[in-house]
């Protein structure tokens, strides 16, 4: 397995944000990460990025851990949150300059500039980031991480800010880049983003797992009398159903 995330805990001055989570990710499965908000989906991405460390558990990407050799974990993965940081004062060319110093890549102009073709950046190339509209530089943070080609990759509401010919570039990336052998995790309100693109479901709730199966399974199973259910039907009526929401607040107590 690519990724591997086992009794993943996080807590913030008591208050926990994710009690407990273990699941797996192999090579060429795109994951779909759903939860209402607050259910602990961003705290998990960071936490798979080395951006936090966790309160208790592990974390692997590409066989290597997280907290015990965090180099060549971050070196095999790419991290694109819903709001880009970028350097605003560097232009979309030096960006990818940057990143390529920070791999220690070689010969990766050509990488660069179909990245640059793909993502309809050529006539922005040497344009500083700040100039750029809310696409644009989702843009720029899609293409910074996609040079190194890495083995995970991790994306929160990738769609954010993009016209639709954007959403489609986006998500024939992502396919192709699971084609590729990648483990992708992709975190979205959008349900039917996910149906759309993803093999697998992962949903928390209150940071903890609610479900997780593959979408195919779940196609087969999810209906309501003779109607078969959509994922986000599905969704509603597990994240909105009084036993399960007592269910995990007694949890997470009990974790406190």
């Amino acid at each position: 397995m690519t990724i591997v995330v086992e009794d993943f805990h996080k807590t913030y001055d008591g208050t926990v944000a994710v009690a407990g989570i273990s699941f797996t990710v192999a090579a060429g499965e795109i994951l779909g990460l759903a939860g209402p908000n607050g259910a602990g989906k961003t705290t998990t991405l960071r936490a798979l990025s080395g951006i936090l460390t966790p309160t208790r558990g592990t974390i692997s990407i590409a066989g290597h851990d997280l907290r015990r050799d965090p180099i060549r974990a971050k070196a095999a993965l790419a991290y694109i949150p819903d709001e880009p940081r970028l350097f605003d004062r560097l232009t979309v060319w030096e960006h990818f300059k940057f990143i390529a110093s920070v791999y220690n890549l070689e010969h990766w102009q050509p990488d660069a500039e179909t990245l640059l073709q793909r993502l309809e950046l050529t006539e922005k190339r040497d344009s500083a980031t700040s100039e750029l509209s809310r696409g644009m530089r989702q843009k720029v943070a899609i293409g910074c991480g996609y040079l190194h080609h890495p083995q995970a990759i991790f994306f929160d509401e990738p769609l954010t800010g993009l016209d639709p010919r954007g959403i489609r570039t986006m998500k024939d990336m992502i396919k192709e880049a699971a084609a590729r052998g990648a483990a992708i995790i992709v975190s979205s309100h959008l349900l039917s983003l996910l149906e759309d693109l993803v093999t697998t479901v992962l949903i928390i709730l209150r940071g903890q797992v609610l479900l997780h199966d593959s979408l195919a399974a779940l196609k087969g199973r999810i209906t309501s009398g003779a109607k078969q259910e959509t994922l986000e039907e599905l969704f509603l009526r597990l994240t909105e159903s009084p036993k399960l929401t007592e269910r995990t607040e007694d949890s997470s107590a009990r974790q406190l």
